[in-house]
């Protein structure tokens, strides 16, 4: 990374008029404000309510603390270019910025793959569930998710920034995102890179079959069920769950496979809000709306706060 200086990049983002970044900045802080409440909401629900300690609201608490990383640390800056009508950015914090964007997005994929397997062990093995899922499994697994982000977002990082740039470094996007990173290139000397994403796109792909096979036992065995409100439970825990991976995967595959326009078109900003700003966002809408624990859990809490103000 010698060849390097530190003179940055300049994101360009959704439009060069100054009266558009404010109403893109206005709607982003709006969805920006909802995604902190709603998941700070669900750390704090599963962290104090003594009903919400099973292994499920443990990683779901996870979940929630990874959308806010993965949030936090796009959308701020978005927001601060836009009132400030600037768009640069120093090379280490593009740095930075890549590295914790792949490693939120990496341990995000690994934890929906760990809350599947979850839910296969609570729905299919009933009986087993307390010994599989003890206090040391859920601990290590959580452990492993946030490892392999790690691991993911600095392979990822250091192959992205190990080619040479040629020309303006010009982003046409509202943060450091890699595809466009490597449009910057010289020459065809991203191959590392390109080794990279193809064996993250493979354990992805893994991720992603193990989860639709979990699904296929979980419901198969749901749809045996002899009580109606047994089947009830279960597809109001699972079906949350699975609406998040096809949202998170399907947006994050559109990105990284379509091809990247030059100047952003309203397609490309709806994609970009799509894999960036929504999964984040109406997570924990999703999860606690069909909920009816985490419901429950959220009014005792209010309900406390209240009397203690009174």
């Amino acid at each position: 990374m010698a060849n390097f200086t530190t003179s940055g990049f300049l994101l360009i983002g959704f439009s060069a008029k100054p009266e558009l970044e404010i109403v893109y900045a206005s709607l982003f802080l709006i969805l920006y404000l909802l995604a902190l409440t709603g998941n700070m909401l669900i750390i704090t629900t599963t962290s104090l309510d003594d009903s919400l300690q099973s292994p499920m609201y443990f990683f779901l608490k996870h979940l929630s603390l990874l959308d806010l990383c993965y949030i936090s640390v796009t959308v701020p800056r978005l927001i601060i270019n836009s009132f400030m009508h600037s768009g640069n950015i120093s090379f280490w914090e593009c740095v930075f910025q890549c590295f914790v964007f792949i490693l939120c997005a990496c341990a995000e994929m690994a934890m929906l793959t760990l809350m599947s397997y979850d839910r296969y062990v609570a729905i299919c093995l009933p009986l087993h569930y307390d010994v599989i899922m003890d206090v040391r499994t859920c601990v290590h697994g959580v452990a492993g998710v946030w490892v392999s982000g790690v691991i993911s977002g600095a392979m990822h990082t250091a192959a992205t920034f190990s080619i040479h740039f040629c020309g303006p470094r010009i982003i046409h996007q509202f943060f450091c995102d890699i595809p466009q990173i490597l449009k910057l290139s010289c020459s065809n000397d991203y191959i590392y890179e390109l080794s990279v994403s193809v064996f993250l796109g493979l354990v992805a792909f893994l991720c992603f079959t193990f989860i639709g096979f979990s699904y296929m036992h979980i419901f198969s065995s749901v749809l045996r069920m002899p009580s109606v409100e047994g089947r009830a439970k279960a597809f109001s825990t699972c079906l949350p769950h699975l609406a998040v991976v096809l949202l998170f995967l399907s947006t994050a595959a559109f990105e990284y496979f379509k091809s990247h326009s030059d100047s952003p078109t309203v397609s490309d900003i709806l994609l970009t809000i799509m894999y960036t700003i929504v999964p984040p966002t109406f997570n924990p809408m999703i999860y606690s709306l069909r909920n009816k624990a985490i419901k429950s859990a959220v009014r005792r809490i209010l309900q406390i706060n209240k009397a203690c103000l009174c």
